[in-house]
């Protein structure tokens, strides 16, 4: 069907597909502010867990579309590719919260144990693509240990948030997670959960129409998979993450804007183990280019780097902004021109 769409009306629809991932994210930002509050769960934890898997649900449906056509790139840097970003875009996050450095004013223990789970499952793959391509019914066992290690994961982090064993020091900068409106504790949250969820549905659909579109790109174009997978598809299907990052800051609810990055970011290393099932050709971890290897570690580092802010704490830096949002600028602007250069 897009195949024959002439190349102005496929880029209207990829385009379209694009501004609805935007426009529902605003709505649900609100909503995981209200299901948090409602709940008592945190914004660390609804950011990271709720907001955090359903705003990654359009990526998610890139990459399985992807793998279940045979391109196995473009499923894997993209679900990489995502992750680099949506870090990145934690700079932009950083630079509208002028009152401090934000990852001193969010300071969460939920956050930072998030952050570890993340640079654990993105270890996996590379395990995975350094042993033998053994498959089990088509899929590689590094698979399973992802989906285990993220769901026990998620288990240990909402224990993190109950009963933390350590605090973050206190500062006047420092946003404390509790609710806006007291009347809103104990709510019943079925209403805002089941808004949404019809507003996550509507991701996946925009996500199918993406992973549509740029397949004809990829084809009709001459690029590369791992170029469009990592910077173009990557890019629009993390929108949700840059709008929702920026909506929560501007409402306060700072754990509530890095959990979103963090645990989206989380949940995005399952668009490799969702595109290894989807992908009937082997084990995707072995039918990778070196290319999208680049974008994993690209991954590793940034989130390293902003652990460490997270642990340091910096008040104010340059610009306003932490040391570690300079530096998460520069690789994820210096990959990009690598990745440019290379194709």
């Amino acid at each position: 069907m897009f195949a024959d769409l002439s190349t102005s009306l496929l880029l209207a629809v990829f385009a379209v597909a694009g501004a609805v991932v935007f426009v529902v994210s605003v709505r649900m930002t609100a909503l995981a502010d209200t299901i948090a509050d409602r709940a008592g769960w945190g914004e660390a934890l609804v950011g990271g867990v709720v907001l955090g898997a359903a705003t990654s649900l359009s990526g998610l449906t890139v990459s399985i579309s992807a793998a279940w056509s045979g391109d196995a790139s473009l499923a894997f840097s993209n679900g990489v590719g995502g992750i680099a970003a949506q870090t990145a875009f934690l700079v932009l996050a950083d630079l509208t919260h002028r009152r401090a450095n934000l990852e001193h004013a969010a300071a969460e223990p939920a956050n930072l144990f998030q952050g570890v789970l993340l640079l654990a499952l993105l270890t996996m793959p590379v395990v995975a693509w350094a042993t033998p391509p053994v498959t089990l019914f088509g899929v590689h066992p590094v698979t399973l240990l992802m989906v285990g290690a993220y769901a026990y994961g998620v288990h240990l982090s909402h224990a993190v948030r109950q009963a933390p064993m350590w605090r973050a020091v206190d500062t006047p900068e420092t946003r404390e997670d509790t609710p806006e409106d007291a009347a809103e504790a104990g709510r019943s949250v079925r209403g805002p959960a089941l808004a949404f969820a019809g507003l996550a549905l509507l991701l996946s659909l925009s996500g199918w129409t993406i992973a549509q579109a740029a397949g004809v790109m990829v084809t009709r174009f001459g690029l590369s998979a791992t170029l469009v997978g990592a910077v173009m598809t990557a890019v629009v299907t993390s929108l949700p993450e840059l709008v929702t990052t920026i909506a929560a800051v501007r409402r306060g609810a700072l754990q509530l804007a890095v959990g979103g990055i963090i645990g989206g970011n989380t949940f995005d290393t399952l668009f490799l183990a969702g595109a290894d099932v989807a992908y009937r050709e082997g084990s995707l971890f072995h039918a990778v280019a070196r290319g999208d290897l680049f974008w994993l570690s690209v991954g590793l580092l940034m989130t390293a780097v902003l652990l460490a802010g997270l642990i340091r704490r910096e008040r104010r830096g340059p610009a306003g902004i932490g040391v570690e949002s300079v530096v998460l600028l520069s690789v994820y602007l210096g990959a990009l021109a690598m990745q440019v250069i290379a194709r």
